[in-house]
């Protein structure tokens, strides 16, 4: 697959990193702590990331910070590397490969999430999702029917680890693990087969694997604005219990954002992912489908989000953040058919004791 739009997102946000502050590793090693933390200001209301992006930032020794997350994504039309084909043109009739065409998709999630400091260093964090799908579809003989799943998502915890900060500028490691505490042996009832089966892979609700999830993030203050940068990314370790593991993928993010007060912050956020085809096959995946074909899961997007922030500074709810992020595409080429992404969106809160 291309990955030269990956490559022109990591390239600017390094220059953007190197620039940023004019950073010098000895000048941040001679840095005392008490300078760093008041020259970055934790307590402003763009000092976290817009709420789309995780494990953006620690928290200072024996802080606890709980968070909420609920997440919606729609999923239409169909893609056949970037270009957009309807379901019926896919179909066998009308000369396509397949009998059944998914028509879109709506996901929801739910993220419960808990982050603490045992030292300024490291702040360990634990994210626990659960997950609502839906998928419609069409068949060669012009019926529809729809697919559901819900249930428990994949665990992830690890920890952040402090890299630097300097003056304006911060950054850490993402060090996470993602444990396969989601479903891959979901059923539903298939009208065209007239009976419960093993539904195709993107209904599934989580890997079947151990995951590593390596990153880096970067964080930036100038007057009223705020920037970051991070490159995260998703390592299979081995197989699952029905014979596949899911592609690796990474993802690079950029943005900015504006302080407004001491209580609004509004963002734009540049995203980038791109990742893999299943590799293997689940024997009880099969079917005139798109969805249950391993070899056509992969693609990469370019997203771009908006979103606003607002920090209570004052009364009973004084340290409570609340969050909207929104997106749509910007470019999709997907290993298709397959359903490419419509809009998404994200609303949070997050509180630090």
């Amino acid at each position: 697959m291309k990955k030269s739009f990956l490559l022109s997102i990591l390239f600017t946000s390094l220059a953007l990193n190197s620039t940023a502050g004019d950073y010098d590793p000895a000048k941040a090693i001679s840095l005392d702590e008490h300078d760093t933390l008041e020259a970055f200001d934790h307590t402003r209301v763009d000092a976290h990331a817009p709420i789309g992006v995780m494990g953006d930032h620690l928290h200072h020794e024996g802080e606890m910070m709980l968070s909420y997350r609920y997440m919606r994504m729609d999923m239409r039309p169909n893609f056949v590397g970037s270009d957009e084909v309807t379901a019926q043109s896919q179909l066998r009739p009308n000369g396509g490969n397949f009998m059944i065409m998914p028509t879109d998709m709506q996901t929801e999630m739910h993220m419960v999430g808990l982050m603490y400091a045992p030292s300024d260093e490291v702040t360990l964090s634990f994210m626990l999702p659960i997950i609502d799908k839906t998928m419609d579809h069409i068949t060669a003989a012009g019926t529809n029917f729809t697919t559901a799943t819900n249930g428990i998502g994949d665990f992830k915890f690890g920890g952040l680890v402090k890299l630097y900060e300097q003056e304006n500028v911060k950054g850490h490691l993402n060090l996470m693990i993602s444990a396969p505490t989601g479903s891959v042996q979901e059923t539903g009832f298939v009208a065209p087969a007239g009976q419960v089966i093993r539904l195709p892979y993107p209904m599934q609700l989580g890997s079947g694997t151990w995951d590593f999830r390596p990153g880096v993030t970067f964080l930036g203050q100038n007057g009223n604005f705020s920037w970051g940068s991070q490159l995260l990314g998703t390592v299979r370790l081995g197989e699952n219990n029905e014979n596949y593991s899911l592609g690796d993928d990474i993802t690079a993010n950029i943005w900015g954002a504006l302080k407004l007060s001491d209580s609004v912050s509004t963002s734009l956020r540049l995203s980038g992912t791109s990742w893999g085809d299943i590799d293997g096959r689940d024997p009880l995946i099969a079917g005139p489908v798109p969805t249950a074909d391993p070899s056509i899961q992969g693609g990469e997007r370019i997203d771009l989000f908006y979103g606003v922030n607002y920090l209570f500074t004052n009364g009973a709810l004084k340290g409570h953040r609340l969050a909207v992020e929104a997106g749509k595409p910007l470019y999709q080429d997907l290993d298709g058919p397959r359903l490419g992404m419509d809009w998404m969106m994200t609303v949070g809160w997050q509180k630090a004791w």
